[in-house]
């Protein structure tokens, strides 16, 4: 009787318990994903038993964690129904958090909250259930290993935008992973002359979604969610993230003996961007610039958003990545080796730019989004 009033008040045990145990299915199948983690299963079949890890064949390494989520973008992903690819945001914000130093990501897990995770069978438990497959192909993808998570039903605490959604949920983790000191990468090195490699990105990752958001209501009105006209805009802003990971790993040499290509300083672009991530946080306290006149075209719907919502180019680059979700500083000789071995991994890079000295610090980008304006970050008065 209490389990039949638990259910009136919105929780669902036993599909939450059957939604589990088919997640813990998925994460089993990734145990082997890496051969620097090492699964221990005591759980004896039990969805909730104890299961732990070792990390192996890494001496000298130490451990990280990297926590993060796609925030506001599950508003988008609901509207265009494409939850299988939730996971390659989730997984990009939080791996990416890890290479960016040149660390390796290893192991996964994640909250998992949602309003409601349906009746078996229904649409919303669909989708909650393609949320998490999905997440086995960006761990397979990625070479990690997802070892356990947690799906929580949070009734009215978990909203959305759209009152009318499939499925209102959040999703975020945290990703287990090592650096090496001889492995990590902090622009030590950085040094005039040395050029920026971009890799292309064919989405807005999951920054700047509130913005996203904004410019869509403002073109399609306040329920653009259920305006059709908006369907194809909806789903081109719903593209998942482009996982740069095991590239970046192959290059360092974690995947191997020896770093492949020397890398003298990684940039995620997201919260922040250019302006932030590379700008402020790197070049600016090493006294170093960047001419940048080369970036890849943003892709078509950033354009329109950024048309609908009235924002500058300097804010289009200072709010998304414009195109590239990750850059990189390499050597100049090294440049066609980065753009071969990128293609080995189905990645598109291209030359974008060059690390200079100038009497006062400053990135100079010329923008690719219509007016080929000169777009200038100078360091801001603290």
């Amino acid at each position: 009787m209490e389990g039949d009033k638990y259910r009136q008040d919105g929780v669902n045990i036993e599909e939450g318990d059957d939604f589990s145990a088919a997640a813990a299915k998925v994460c089993q199948s990734t145990y082997g994903n890496s051969p620097f983690v090492k699964i221990t299963d005591m759980s004896r079949g039990n969805f909730r038993g104890p299961r732990g890890f070792d990390i192996q064949n890494l001496r000298g390494a130490i451990q990280t964690i990297a926590p993060d989520g796609i925030g506001t973008k599950v508003v988008i992903i609901d509207a265009a129904q494409t939850y299988g690819m939730a996971a390659r945001d989730v997984f990009a914000m939080t791996a990416s958090d890890i290479t960016r130093w040149g660390g390796m990501p290893l192991i996964f897990a994640s909250v998992l909250d949602v309003a409601s995770l349906g009746q078996k069978g229904d649409p919303i438990n669909r989708a909650a259930r393609q949320v998490i497959m999905g997440a086995h192909q960006a761990a397979n993808e990625i070479k990690v290993v997802m070892l356990t998570g947690e799906t929580a039903e949070l009734g009215f605490c978990v909203s959305s935008e759209n009152p009318q959604a499939n499925l209102k949920f959040n999703w975020a983790g945290f990703m287990v992973g090592v650096y090496h000191p001889d492995k990590i990468i902090l622009g030590d090195n950085l040094a005039p002359g040395q050029i920026i490699m971009a890799l292309k990105e064919n989405g807005f990752r999951s920054n700047g979604i509130s913005s996203v958001r904004k410019a869509l209501k403002i073109k399609y009105g306040a329920n653009w969610w259920a305006n059709p006209e908006a369907k194809q805009d909806i789903i081109a802003c719903a593209e998942p993230s482009v996982l740069y990971d095991r590239f970046i790993c192959h290059l360092n040499g974690w995947i191997g003996s020896y770093p492949t290509i020397e890398m003298h300083l990684i940039v995620h672009l997201s919260g922040g961007a250019f302006e932030s991530k590379f700008a402020n946080d790197l070049l600016f306290p090493m006294k170093l610039s960047a001419r940048i006149d080369n970036l890849f075209e943003p892709p078509a719907i950033m354009k329109k958003c950024a048309e609908w919502r009235g924002m500058s180019e300097e804010e289009c680059y200072s709010t998304w990545n414009g195109g590239q979700g990750m850059i990189v500083v390499i050597d100049p000789e090294d440049e066609k080796n980065f753009i071969g071995l990128a293609k080995g991994f189905d990645l598109v890079a291209q030359r974008c730019g060059v690390i200079v000295k100038n009497d006062k610090p400053s990135v100079i980008i010329e923008s690719r989004f219509g007016s080929g304006k000169t777009i200038i970050y100078k360091p801001k008065a603290r």
